[in-house]
Order: C-alpha cells, then sequence, then structure tokens
C-alpha cells in the first residue's frame, strides 16, 4: 500500500519472550511503506539476537540507546527516523494488522492539527485484573466519544503505543524532547497544550500485553507520585485561575500529597474532606473543613476521591463548577 513514510519508534529492553511475536504483527501489516526503528537499552538477555533474522528487510533497524532508560531510547530513534508520520511500538505489544493502514487513513482525512488514536485490548497469560480491565473500558470510552483531554487529569489518555499523527505536529508539541516521566502522560498533556484535535479509529488497534516485568508495574518512574506531579504541574501551568479560590476535595495519601505541594508552592487553597475522622484536624498545619454547597460556584476544586461511588456523587454534585479529577 503506497502513502506518506511512517516510522514507528519502538525502545525495546529485556524482551526476549515477546520481541518475535511484536514483530511478527508489524511484518504483516496492510500498510508496508513503514519504518521501524528498534532502540535496544541496553539488554541483558537474547533481545538483540532475536531481531537478527528481521534485518533483512531494509525497514527494519536496531540501535543501540545513546544513554539509559526510555526517553533516551525514544530520542536515540527519533533523531534518525525520517516518515512524515510519526507513531510508537513497544516491544512486548501486538499490533492488529491493519492496524497502520486504518490510522494512515485516519489521519490523511483530518490532516494536521490531529492526533488518531484507537481502542485497545489488554491480553495475557490467565485473568487481566480488575484495574486494568476498567482502564482499558474508560480510554475506550473516552477515545470512542472524543472526549480524551476533558478527562485529562484522570488517568493518561492516549495511550502510549497507539497514537499517530504528522511529524510537523510532533516536533511542535516538543515531540520526545521532555525529560519527565511518565513520558507518555507528558505527552499526552503537550498534546492537550499545544491544541491537538482527537480523531478516534473506533476499532481495536493495539493489544497491550500485561506481564509481571512491565515498567508501569516496577519501574519507579511509573509510581502514583510522578503521576501527581505531572497532573498538578500541568494544572498550574494550563487551567490554574489565581482570581478563583482553590479547593481540594480529599485528605487520604493523594490529597495529603497535593496538599503538601501546593503548600511548599506557597498556593493558597482550602481543604475539603467528608471523612468524620478528619474534619477539623490540622494536617500538615491545614485545617480540613466539610464541603459547603455555596462555596462551589466562584472555585476551582481538585477533586482526590478515589471512590468511584463517592466520586459519582462529588460529580453530580458539583456539575456546574470548575472541577478537575486527579483520580
Amino acid at each position: 500500500m503506497h502513502g506518506p513514510l511512517v516510522s514507528i519508534i519502538m525502545p525495546m529492553r529485556n524482551a526476549a519472550p515477546f520481541i518475535e511475536e511484536c514483530l511478527l504483527s508489524i511484518v504483516k501489516q496492510t500498510y508496508t511503506n513503514y519504518e521501524l526503528l528498534i532502540v535496544d537499552d541496553h539488554s541483558s538477555d537474547e533481545s538483540a539476537q532475536l531481531i537478527q533474522r528481521f534485518l533483512s528487510s531494509k525497514s527494519i533497524r536496531l540501535l543501540k540507546n545513546k544513554g539509559k532508560g526510555i526517553i533516551p531510547a525514544l530520542q536515540t530513534a527519533y533523531q534518525q527516523s525520517s516518515g512524515e508520520i510519526i507513531t510508537r511500538m513497544d516491544a512486548d505489544d501486538i499490533m492488529p494488522s491493519q492496524k497502520l493502514e486504518w490510522m494512515v487513513n485516519k489521519l490523511l482525512i483530518h490532516d494536521k492539527g490531529h492526533v488518531v488514536t484507537g481502542l485497545v485490548k489488554y491480553f495475557r497469560q490467565g485473568e487481566i485484573g480488575l484495574g486494568y480491565r476498567r482502564y482499558a473500558h474508560w480510554l475506550n470510552n473516552i477515545t470512542r466519544s472524543k472526549s480524551n483531554f476533558q478527562e485529562i487529569y484522570k488517568e493518561c489518555v492516549i495511550p502510549s503505543p497507539c497514537w499517530m499523527m504528522f511529524r510537523e505536529d510532533f516536533d511542535r508539541i516538543g515531540g520526545f524532547e521532555g525529560e519527565t516521566y511518565p513520558e507518555d502522560y507528558d505527552l499526552a498533556f503537550r498534546m492537550y497544550k499545544y491544541g491537538m484535535k482527537v480523531m478516534p479509529v473506533r476499532r481495536v488497534c493495539h493489544l497491550w500485553r500485561d506481564h509481571g516485568s512491565r515498567a508501569s508495574r516496577n519501574d519507579p518512574n511509573y509510581a502514583d507520585n510522578n503521576f501527581l506531579d505531572i497532573k498538578l504541574n500541568y494544572f498550574l501551568e494550563l487551567d490554574y485561575k489565581k482570581e478563583k479560590p482553590l479547593l481540594v476535595w480529599g485528605a487520604g495519601k493523594k490529597g495529603k500529597y497535593v496538599a503538601m505541594s501546593l503548600k511548599k508552592r506557597n498556593i493558597p487553597f482550602k481543604w475539603l474532606s467528608e471523612n468524620g475522622n478528619k474534619i477539623g484536624k490540622s494536617i500538615y498545619g491545614i485545617e480540613v473543613h466539610l464541603p459547603i454547597p455555596a462555596e462551589w460556584a466562584e472555585v476551582q476544586i481538585i477533586v482526590l476521591v478515589a471512590n468511584e461511588n463517592e466520586q459519582m456523587d462529588i460529580r453530580l454534585r458539583i456539575a456546574e463548577a470548575d472541577s478537575f479529577y486527579f483520580c
């Protein structure tokens, strides 16, 4: 199939159990005008050797990471890429055979200023955990409705191996030059920051493999506090209105982390909770108050209540408020 050259950027570290299945799914793509740049991030297993039989194709190249870690690996590959269109892949995942075709066609229809994404599905040996199933269900729902950026403070709304955009747009939003982990969430926020519009392919375009050695399970770069730091940093840069009082709703672990972060930055806020054990108490020198409905009209609210039923109740009660859900 003819069309623009697509550069597929793929970091890889100790992926020997999965890399051949991943590469077979790529070489079987119905869209064939692509280059795959694999960056070996100092693997200690036989991943690089397993890749060798695929290198007879001029479309696939194996590079050594110039630094260490996913971000330097992404930068190494991107510096060597030449495609008009950029996308990502993970070495333990699988592409449905028409993934590139579906996504390229969608991007060409809508042109620059758009990021194309698709539906995702987890798979593994054994049962998928409830948290992963809920995340995929939520992510697919907001993708179908193109409401990804409306929910961006909750979780990463653009799956890292399932997006595609023109190189011109990718460079405009800063590409892989960011140094912040989680790097996929940081990239999604920059898509939001620079006004990219989401165009969904309403098909399963990516098969996410869940396994015990996934970076998201083990790498400290993907710890909860790093996600909270990204959310708060971008909120303060993009959506915070100094003229409005700021309320922080929730005094659990995440609420405490955000409250302390705001205090360190000397950003004034009122701390709210409906937990009877915390109302009226001083935590970090800040008193926790019971929410009062009269306060919700002209304020901004960061909600850090994780319980789904409680959060649903809060959404209904403050539906008209300027609110941001961090969990």
